[in-house]
């Protein structure tokens, strides 16, 4: 492969989008309570600024990736780009919540675009050693951008106004796009064709799945089972589809269906944790917006530190089981926010920020540990998807039983809940038969 100077440029720019677009499934979650003072309507409408850009993000992610391999990586981005950027603008100038969600919709939908193309537009710049090197910085900016997320909505809401959460967003993507050109275009040798019937099953499963969660109306059971019967019905098309969504072969082995479990009930308990936080701030005892950021602030660092801990001694020592320490620390902060109320709040999300971020670490590596080559790009996408599909969940039922109960105290204890569920599905990942081995130990 040709080396050139600019390839590094070029991860520059892959990596700012994927910045500006995972932050911006954050940043709402604190400044929501002020957009809902700002746009009259029902207290419900405050989950939906949220779920609204996180459930097409998470519906659309892998037919996403399989555009670029139609029509070309670099393109499909830059289309993305260019239409997140006109999303963040509408979203900036809602006039009421209505049009606010559906412009948050556009916007998850564009990013859809843009996350997946980002490895095939890494993998055609680099090789070798600098290939592992340039693919290592992707799990950092993902980490950073979530933890900083929460904070920046604070900031920039309590110092200027929530429209500037999403007006930073066109400096950003314009940027981007003026440095696209730095981006070698790059498609799958043989062009796939797209799944048409797997598209539409996946995305209206999942809507009716999700939406009777979040309705302020009460759960429509009708809807919800309507939901589950497209979803299975998307799993028996897979099998037969001559050009599937996503590789059948991944459920061959028990633990990547285990990792796929495991992915939406941790991320539905972290993204629904991060919601009620500042909801009940805000709007059950008062705190301004600023404070409610800096509440969060414990968690991103306990996240930060622990990341940084499991990967460079404990999973290398221990392995896989490191997981059930990182969610008996998540479940240990959960229950004292429930029994200590606000004031154990700093200390209790600095436990649950440890937890996250010791489980998070080897449970990526374990779930993508078994993945044969030609499976990566669909086993990526399907976790990535799971993972936005779960912090979706994650705010329809915590924030969801927050708003119709009043209480945290009850959401806390749907999050314990959820808790000890991911603890039982990831089982699988550190049994003999299921579980890769990574410790350095115990590979030697």
């Amino acid at each position: 492969m040709t080396r050139d100077r600019r390839r590094w440029a070029a991860l520059a720019v892959l990596l700012v989008a994927e910045a500006m677009n995972l932050l911006d499934a954050t940043i709402v979650q604190v400044a929501g309570p002020a957009i809902h003072a700002e746009l009259p309507g029902p207290a419900a409408d405050v989950p939906w600024f949220s779920a609204a850009y996180t459930l097409p993000f998470a519906v659309f992610l892998i037919t996403g990736g399989r555009l670029g391999d139609i029509f070309g990586r670099a393109k499909v981005f830059k289309l993305g780009v260019a239409g997140f950027v006109l999303a963040s603008l509408a979203c900036a100038a809602a006039p009421d919540a209505g049009l606010l969600i559906a412009a948050r919709a556009v916007q998850g939908a564009a990013a859809a675009l843009i996350i997946p193309q980002t490895i095939g537009l890494i993998r055609a710049r680099f090789d070798g050693g600098e290939l592992a090197k340039a693919l290592g910085t992707i799990g950092p900016v993902m980490g950073l951008s979530a933890v900083t997320g929460p904070l920046l909505g604070a900031l920039l809401t309590q110092a200027i106004s929530w429209r500037a959460v999403f007006l930073v967003n066109v400096p950003l993507g314009l940027a981007v796009l003026l440095a696209a050109r730095l981006l070698r275009e790059d498609r799958a040798a043989t062009r796939p064709r797209l799944d048409l019937a797997g598209t539409v099953l996946v995305v209206a499963g999942t809507g009716l799945l999700v939406y009777p969660l979040i309705d302020p109306a009460g759960t429509n059971w009708a809807l919800l089972a309507a939901g589950a019967v497209l979803l299975a019905g998307f799993g028996f098309q897979q099998r037969r589809a001559a050009a599937p969504l996503v590789e059948p072969s991944l459920f061959a082995h028990r633990g990547f269906p285990a990792a796929l479990a495991g992915s939406l009930l941790f991320f539905a308990v972290m993204t629904g944790l991060m919601q009620v936080v500042p909801m009940h701030l805000q709007l059950g005892l008062g705190a301004d917006v600023r404070t409610a950021g800096l509440t969060l602030l414990p968690l991103s660092a306990g996240l930060a530190v622990s990341s940084a801990v499991a990967g460079a001694w404990l999973v290398p020592k221990f392995g896989a089981r490191v997981m059930f320490a990182g969610l008996a620390l998540l479940l240990s902060g959960i229950l004292a926010m429930q029994a200590g109320g606000a004031g154990a709040y700093p200390w209790a999300l600095a436990l649950c920020g440890l937890g996250m971020g010791t489980f998070t670490v080897p449970f990526f590596t374990a779930a993508l540990h078994q993945v044969r080559p030609h499976e990566t790009g669909s086993a990526a996408g399907l976790l990535n998807a799971v993972q936005q599909l779960g912090g979706t969940l994650g705010v329809a039922l915590l924030g969801g039983l927050y708003l119709g109960t009043g209480s945290a105290t009850a959401a806390f204890g749907a999050g314990a809940a959820l808790a000890v569920a991911a603890a039982s599905a990831v089982v699988p990942l550190t049994t003999r038969r299921g579980a890769p081995d990574l410790s350095s130990r115990r590979g030697r």
